[in-house]
């Protein structure tokens, strides 16, 4: 959900940088964003991903709105656990399972940014953060087991914590992080790591890196990527639409993001900074079809599948053999790009036996979750 806004122009924000749009903006109302929402339930998505941060709508608040306006589409709550306390967060998450039916699933955001956490009154560092998260799932699970929980740990205390009704269904957790410390917590904890997208082979790398460290644990995880999509019937239109969208940004405004996102302390912004070269040169297309021109002017996720729909769906095959099993997506806008996406892409996928409808009696082998968070 673009709880930001929305643009024909990319919208900006986060991980040191500011929001900004050239043009056209589509304020974060209920009555749009309901929209977007009752147009994926249509189309066969499956979720919506809803981000934390300064920049946007609260997620918690927003999506229990939305609940109201769809049926079945799921949303993926982003939050904070330096914001709240595990014990209110388990029990908002069981009522929310009951108002809702059991359409929540939460996404853990440890925070990479010092200065955004100390506005909210968090003063940790990066690494005590993550530690801090770790101590904030083992609570929240216990409780969510039906446990009394007392917990005297490094950075949380409880005492006799308890949820007189449970959750049903336990919401899946969702987490992302490349640092050592997010894999530790990934490793223990969650149940789907999300990635940013980076190339096959180094989405391949992470991958492998957590799923060796959940099975030290003795634990399973499965695998999401995070991307923005361009596909049209043509690659020629698909790339004249990326072309479109890189000339509407200001080369000022690429310098005063760049610049931003250069102070960020997550290691996956590094990351996505080092894909492209901060400007305009041929380099943005990183892997055939996979371009890096959105984090020229936005902090997270900064690729993009571009291309015809056969080689959207292609790449999209390409990571699910990796392992992947969720595909977070966005456009711009993130209405017309869901229809493009929608009606060219998941045929082809359904075709190839990847993706069903949510509606139909048959399952879904890859799941399709449109997404406007970072």
């Amino acid at each position: 959900m673009p709880t930001t806004g929305d643009s024909r122009h990319i919208v900006g924000g986060g991980h040191g940088s500011t929001p900004g749009a050239a043009g056209g903006d589509r304020p974060a109302s209920v009555e749009y964003l309901g929209q977007i929402a009752r147009t994926a339930e249509q189309l066969g998505f499956s979720g919506a991903l809803t981000p934390t941060g300064a920049w946007c709508e609260d997620a918690w608040i927003t999506t229990a709105m939305l609940t109201q306006v769809t049926e079945r589409l799921k949303f993926l709550v982003a939050f904070r656990p330096g914001q709240i306390s595990p014990t209110l967060s388990a029990q908002m998450a069981a009522t929310y399972q009951r108002q809702s039916h059991g359409r929540l699933l939460l996404n853990v955001v440890t925070g990479g940014e010092s200065a955004e956490q100390r506005a909210y009154g968090d003063f940790l560092g990066k690494d005590e953060r993550y530690a801090r998260t770790g101590e904030f799932l083992d609570i929240v699970r216990r409780l969510w087991a039906g446990e009394t929980v007392d917990h005297d740990g490094e950075h949380l205390h409880v005492e006799g914590a308890r949820l007189n009704r449970l959750p049903d269904p336990v919401p899946t957790v969702y987490f992302g992080g490349s640092s050592p410390a997010a894999g530790d917590v990934a490793a223990r904890h969650t149940d789907v790591y999300l990635t940013w997208g980076e190339p096959p082979q180094q989405v391949k790398q992470k991958i492998d890196w957590v799923r060796s460290l959940a099975a030290a644990q003795g634990r399973e995880v499965r695998f999401g990527i995070r991307l923005h999509t361009i596909s049209r019937d043509t690659s020629a239109q698909a790339w004249a639409e990326a072309q479109r969208l890189l000339d509407g940004m200001d080369p000022e405004r690429i310098k005063a993001v760049q610049e931003g996102l250069a102070t960020s302390e997550s290691e996956g912004q590094r990351r996505m900074r080092e894909l492209h070269d901060s400007g305009r040169g041929d380099k943005l297309e990183i892997y055939p079809n996979l371009w890096a021109g959105v984090g020229l002017v936005r902090g997270g996720a900064g690729t993009a599948l571009v291309g015809s729909h056969a080689e959207v769906a292609d790449l999209i095959e390409e990571y699910h053999r990796l392992g992947i099993e969720e595909f977070v997506l966005s456009g711009v806008p993130h209405l017309e790009e869901a229809y493009w996406f929608g009606e060219g892409v998941l045929p082809l996928l359904e075709r190839r036996g990847l993706w069903r409808h949510p509606d139909g009696d048959r399952t879904t082998e890859a799941g399709i979750v449109p997404f406007a968070g970072r």
